[in-house]
């Protein structure tokens, strides 16, 4: 199945919502698909020979700004989670005029680049898919010049090429969602990973400030009370397999 460009139906509430799909298994899977307008990804990166990537609270409150700075301009965000030596984003690649809304009046060096480096006349595929993997490397460059000063390190901190999977359908973005915001206790890292403090969890059922598209996480679960009480039920599932995209 092709990824969808268009906005995912919602797949409602029942126990449907929580099955797991025939997908490709992991060997076979496509970790490197090209970055395409409209599609919703699953991103996965972690440090080189699984290095630490945060030591502190401050490490996972930088790089959360840095990028905040770099990709809110050619993503929309609906759930992350930083784990010591690796993370996860759930987000949708935006359109060529979406970017454009995002980065006006802001010094955004990105379509110069394109016009430098001769994509300017290319198709919008391949623009905003070059975009949007510039902006990750200059995030994580910017992340590691930073994180190397202070820990007085030298050499890459991030593994080369990122890993992403397009999703698919809804029923597999919502259990995605869940997924990821379970990672820290599916690691043994956390005991309940609702109260991980660095995944976007406690921010979407929050009600400060935030550059995630929370209400549409709410909306697609069908509210507030049903993100939480699935959220509750998550660990109880099985088959897994299809969510999966560490090696």
């Amino acid at each position: 199945m092709s990824p969808p460009h268009a906005p995912l139906e919602k797949p409602g509430v029942g126990a449907s919502f929580f099955k797991p799909f025939n997908s490709p298994s992991f060997a076979v899977k496509n970790f490197y698909p090209p970055l395409l307008p409209g599609v919703y990804y699953h991103i996965f990166n972690r440090g080189n020979n699984r290095e630490t990537l945060f030591y502190t609270d401050e490490n996972y409150r930088y790089f959360l700004g840095k990028y905040i700075k770099y990709l809110t301009p050619v993503l929309d965000t609906f759930a992350y989670c930083l784990l010591p030596n690796h993370f996860h984003l759930v987000v949708r690649v935006k359109s060529l005029a979406e970017i454009n809304v995002s980065v006006r009046g802001t010094d955004f060096p990105g379509f110069k680049n394109l016009e430098s480096l001769g994509l300017a006349n290319r198709d919008e595929d391949e623009q905003v898919s070059w975009l949007v993997s510039h902006q990750f490397r200059l995030c994580f460059m910017s992340y590691a010049k930073a994180l190397n000063k202070q820990r007085d390190r030298t050499g890459s901190l991030f593994e080369k090429n990122f890993k992403r999977l397009a999703v698919e359908s809804a029923p597999y973005f919502a259990r995605l969602i869940l997924y990821v915001h379970a990672n820290p206790q599916l690691h043994g890292i956390w005991d309940d990973y609702r109260k991980w403090p660095h995944s976007s969890y406690l921010s979407i059922l929050s009600n400060g400030a935030t550059r995630l598209c929370r209400e549409t996480v709410i909306e697609w679960f069908g509210g507030e009370d049903a993100v939480i009480a699935a959220h509750q039920h998550y660990l109880e599932l099985k088959g897994l397999d299809d969510l999966t995209i560490e090696d």
